[in-house]
């Protein structure tokens, strides 16, 4: 992708993640650090239209992502965010204070990762088919579930989480984060969410899960870094499980 496009992605992108309003060329062309009129910026959004990166979701809207577009983002233009002081602490402490307990652990590590992304938490062993959730409230505050069939969505994807365990356990990879936008989701009826999924094992040998399910326009370089982060607290010989479902 030319670099002028990219730039246009990445700032539609960065705005609907704050606003989850539909952006327009003329709030793009305020953000570009060199002047670029707005005709210009049109003829882009519509070449990226055409491409499948962005949508109009009515009339004399601006644009908004698709699921193309979050994908490169993810892949291409997403730079990593540290995780500040404070949010280490606050893992770190809740972390070793339940180390030597598994269950509570990653029932724990869950709400933690919950109030730090302000979405949905799942979490559970998967030898044990254990699955707890926190922050359901916090989802259903923003926009995209104001509408009663994504309501029943999120309900219907808690309903059967316990069978989903195996599935997301297979998806899994140690050694890498997985991130499933949209349609990509290996969890039943969960189109209109993303998930950010990693493994790894307690001592004993069992499996875990932990996800967070937020809007597709959730931020998932902060979310990355909190799987990350985790990921390295637990690295020494401790086996937890993540994956972060985004709506």
């Amino acid at each position: 992708m030319e670099i002028r496009k990219e730039l246009i992605l990445g700032i539609i992108i960065k705005k609907y993640i704050d606003t989850a309003k539909p952006v327009s060329s003329l709030e793009i062309s305020e953000d570009f650090k060199v002047k670029v009129s707005t005709a210009t910026i049109r003829n882009e959004m519509k070449e990226l239209e055409d491409c499948g990166y962005i949508f109009q979701p009515y009339t004399s809207a601006g644009r908004v992502p698709t699921d193309k577009g979050y994908r490169y983002f993810v892949d291409i233009l997403m730079r990593e965010r540290e995780l500040n002081s404070n949010e280490q602490k606050a893992l770190q402490t809740e972390l070793f204070k339940m180390r030597a307990q598994h269950n509570r652990m990653a029932k724990s590590m869950a709400k933690m990762i919950s109030l730090m992304s302000n979405n949905l938490a799942l979490s559970g062993v998967v030898d044990s088919e254990s699955v707890w959730d926190f922050g359901m409230s916090e989802l259903l505050k923003n926009p995209e579930f104001k509408e009663a069939d994504k309501v029943c969505q999120v309900a219907e994807l808690l309903e059967y989480i316990d069978e989903n365990i195996e599935r997301l356990s297979e998806q899994a990879r140690e050694n890498k984060i997985e991130v499933f936008i949209g349609k990509e989701n290996p969890l039943v009826n969960a189109e209109s969410c993303s998930m950010i999924l990693s493994g790894i094992q307690f001592p004993s040998g069992e499996k875990g899960i932990i996800a967070v399910v937020g809007p597709k326009r959730m931020r998932y370089s902060k979310n990355i870094s909190l799987i990350k982060y985790v990921k390295k607290l637990l690295g020494s010989g401790f086996v937890l499980f993540f994956a972060i479902i985004i709506f």
